[in-house]
């Protein structure tokens, strides 16, 4: 059975630091991207970053350019998002998504197609 799992959710004051975690199980293959997705309340899915995880190339949206960032543990096969100068508009639900199968990459942070298992979240709170 698939798992893709991220942890690392918290509550923090504004221009404080978080650090999530996405591990994965059950997995028979490497997925070629990771992808980080938030959803604040009442508003749609959004997408952060995401990272292809053979080059390791990365991008990200405007909104946390400069102080986001995706990185892998490839032994491991984890990825993490280090999350810095946090402010309270980035109060969401996070969720990491694994690629599906043999799926092209296209490394846009936008893109939702490539992505067959996803998590079921981790909260960030982040008060002002």
């Amino acid at each position: 059975q698939v798992q893709v799992e991220e942890s690392g959710g918290g509550s923090v004051q504004a221009g404080g630091s978080l650090t999530l975690s996405c591990g994965m199980s059950g997995l028979q293959y490497n997925p070629n991207c990771m992808g980080w997705f938030r959803q604040a309340p009442g508003k749609e899915r959004e997408g952060v970053a995401v990272i292809v995880k053979r080059t390791g190339s990365t991008t990200y949206s405007e909104a946390v350019k400069g102080r986001f960032t995706v990185s892998q543990d490839i032994a491991k096969r984890n990825v993490y998002l280090q999350m810095n100068s946090l402010k309270p508009e980035d109060t969401a639900v996070y969720f990491c998504a694994a690629a599906a199968p043999l799926v092209y990459c296209s490394g846009d942070y936008q893109s939702t197609r490539e992505y067959g298992y996803w998590g079921q979240g981790t909260q960030v709170t982040v008060s002002s």
